[in-house]
């Protein structure tokens, strides 16, 4: 039982810390930890509409007018009328400025990140992947469930 409870703290101060680092990350950067991350996802997904913002992060259609003017005013997205259907507005994400905010901060994240997993065989490799794309899958669920 000892084990399980050691991962469970060990698996909290990870997730506790990878917040407060990011928090930091995005004060560097002039957003506010939530915009960060959330300019990360947008970034992943591409340009999309306000409303499927709003779907893949769970904000109100309020919060994700309020997170797009911030993002707009910093120039890190700028919204586009779709060509299709000109009553929708895309938001677009510009890359090349977020990275050029964010990278700087990155690059040492990622060299210490490679650093260590350099140390880790193949075979604990894919038994830390596996369990972070298994415990990914249960959060996403969750999260699922949660907007229910």
């Amino acid at each position: 039982m000892k084990t399980n409870q050691n991962f469970s703290e060990i698996s909290r101060a990870y997730s506790d810390t990878s917040m407060l680092m990011h928090e930091a990350i995005a004060r560097k950067a002039g957003l506010s930890g939530t915009d960060h991350k959330y300019l990360g996802l947008i970034m992943k997904n591409g340009e999309m509409t306000a409303g499927k913002i709003a779907e893949v992060t769970g904000l109100t259609t309020g919060s994700v007018t309020g997170l797009i003017d911030r993002l707009e005013k910093k120039q890190l997205v700028r919204r586009k009328a779709d060509k299709n259907d000109r009553r929708k507005v895309l938001i677009v994400p510009d890359e090349k400025k977020a990275m050029e905010l964010l990278q700087p901060v990155f690059t040492e994240l990622q060299k210490r990140t490679q650093e260590l997993i350099h140390t880790f065989s193949q075979k604990e490799l894919d038994a830390i992947m596996s369990y972070l794309l298994s415990a990914t899958e249960i959060m996403k669920t969750l999260t699922n469930d949660l907007k229910k």
